[in-house]
């Protein structure tokens, strides 16, 4: 059983950088089976995907979110990181990492981690 845990800062100032790391058990991120995903849901609002890590860390971001994205990983420890760039209030929301399979849908899921971008 894949677990899936985020971390990191709950409130982050805008215009800073947001950073979240995801560490996973049970199952190693350089798996072909998965890929690595981070999602968020803004209040009110759905689910919005922002992108990926692949097994051969390749990473595909949402268009939306491109500019300012960034995923990466450290094998060593299983883990993989969002970074956000350039926050604003419009980037408060529970965000989610997730094993996302190769054909699209979601394996397993992360708890969710709220982060507030606020002064």
């Amino acid at each position: 059983q894949v677990q899936l845990q985020e971390s990191g800062p709950g409130l982050v100032k805008p215009s800073q950088t947001l950073s979240l790391t995801c560490t996973v058990s049970g199952g190693s991120i350089t798996t072909k089976f998965y890929y690595w995903s981070w999602s968020r849901r803004p209040p009110g609002k759905g689910l919005e995907w922002i992108g990926y890590i692949a097994y051969s860390g390749t990473t595909y971001y949402s268009p939306s979110l491109k500019s300012r994205t960034s995923i990466s990983r450290d094998t060593s420890k299983n883990q993989f990181t969002l970074q956000l760039s350039s926050v604003t209030p419009e980037d408060t929301a529970v965000y989610y990492c997730a094993a996302r399979r190769r054909g699209g849908t979601f394996a397993y899921w992360g708890q969710g981690t709220q982060v507030t971008v606020s002064s």
